[in-house]
């Protein structure tokens, strides 16, 4: 029978013409498959491919094998592939663990793809997920989605290898990475937890600090070294733990999540990273809308809030893109000073000492020219060093003094809610 007869009969909607192909199908699989990939030859269109997958759906696991033979024969694109494996049910679930163990990482990817869509558990899929961390940094597509799915169910299995003595030491580090990408350090045991701190305390002595760029849109804060703990309280901050900066750039830099609130709504968690001692600062760095508010009435709250715990808070934002420049330093809950512009600048405030006056600067014509009798300094980039510390200028050459901290921005949720792992 004709490849196209059998597919005008899945697509029938005749429950007697449909069961009686699938039953074709199934009986005729090894000739079967290879014509239905040859058919897909140039297609490049998912509905195009939906009567063929309709049939590999129905054959099932040998259908699943004929796929991938034929993507290894680059018989059907890689896009083709990627479609046509994506449509398996549990009939192949060992089949998506050992196409997870496959160390091309592409194909690696779209087995993790199906174990995450069946919510496979299984010894076969562990060991892929195990031997994917052990190769490296650099991960398989969903295999980190994988790790966070199957958490709760791998991290005593994960655990129990860690400390397996007949594994080899390249299993026994996987085992460890894939903890740590399922569920942060809060995955480890309390021996892997000490080691990482010990580590993490090692680093730190020696680091070079490079923060964030502020070049397309950022914020940060600035508050005095001597007096930086009030701002954990100041911005709601819990469960701080030393860390590396660049591990706490990266965090800081990294997306919210959502976690189940304490009213079973949906809560919204970030990350804020406070440096170590920076020629006399501390800058905090973090997700805006979680830590500052976005209306101009909460920003000013915020900054007045966290100086009186500090005794001073300053707020520097840039947005070049949307062309915002905004510099702001108060003083025991109080704004002394205010530089913002959109289009035009507006201060507030008497000018600082070391400000450069708009009625001072060479350029200004007393007869033509028009200034506030408070304009001075513009723009957070020129104001950042003045007042505190320049991000951009962090390097081997500023006075380092402590260690970071990284902390959450809501109680109870702890570090292991985060996906994805932090470079030390």
């Amino acid at each position: 029978m004709k490849i196209e007869s059998l597919l005008e009969d899945l697509d029938s909607g005749d429950a007697a013409r449909v069961e009686a192909a699938a039953a074709r199908l199934a009986e005729q699989a090894d000739r079967i498959v290879p014509a239905l990939l040859r058919s897909v030859a140039g297609v490049q269109r998912t509905a195009e491919l939906q009567p063929v997958v309709w049939a590999l759906q129905l054959i099932g696991p040998p259908a699943f094998d004929g796929v991938l033979a034929a993507w290894r024969r680059k018989e059907v694109t890689d896009w083709q592939a990627g479609r046509l494996l994506g449509v398996f049910d549990e009939r192949s679930a060992e089949q998506y663990a050992a196409l997870a163990a496959d160390p091309d990482h592409g194909r690696s990817g779209n087995g993790f793809q199906g174990l995450v869509r069946l919510r496979v558990d299984s010894e076969g899929a562990l060991r892929a997920l195990v031997d994917t961390y052990a190769r490296g940094r650099h991960v398989p597509y969903k295999a980190a989605d994988y790790a966070r799915l199957l958490d709760d169910s791998f991290r005593p299995r994960l655990r129990s290898l860690r400390r397996d003595p007949a594994a080899s030491p390249r299993t026994r580090r996987g085992a460890m990475a894939a903890l740590v990408a399922g569920g942060g350090t809060d995955a480890l045991d309390d021996r892997d937890r000490a080691a990482i701190e010990r580590l993490i305390r090692v680093k730190i002595l020696d680091e070079v600090p490079r923060l964030p760029s502020a070049t397309l849109s950022g914020w940060w804060m600035a508050v005095p070294g001597a007096s930086y703990e009030g701002v954990f309280e100041a911005l709601g901050l819990h469960d701080r733990r030393p860390v590396t900066v660049a591990a706490g750039v990266q965090a800081a830099e990294s997306q919210e999540i959502r976690v189940p609130g304490p009213d079973g709504a949906g809560l919204c968690v970030g990350r804020a990273f406070v440096t170590p001692e920076l020629n006399g600062w501390r800058l905090v760095f973090g997700p805006f809308d979680l830590l500052v508010g976005d209306p101009w009435d909460d920003m000013i709250e915020t900054v007045e809030r966290v100086s009186v715990h500090c005794g001073q808070a300053q707020f520097f934002f840039l947005d070049d893109a949307g062309g915002s420049d905004v510099w702001i330093v108060a003083e025991d809950g109080q704004v002394i000073r205010q530089y913002a512009a959109e289009s035009d600048p507006e201060w507030e405030g008497d000018p600082l000492p070391w400000e450069t006056l708009a009625v001072d600067d060479p350029d200004f014509d007393p007869e033509y020219d028009e200034a506030p009798p408070n304009a001075g300094t513009t723009g957070a980039r020129s104001a950042c060093g003045h007042l505190s510390v320049d991000p951009g200028e962090v390097g081997p050459d500023t006075g380092m003094r402590g260690h970071g901290w990284l902390a959450v921005t809501a109680p109870g949720v702890g570090h292991g809610a985060f996906p994805g792992t932090l470079r030390i």
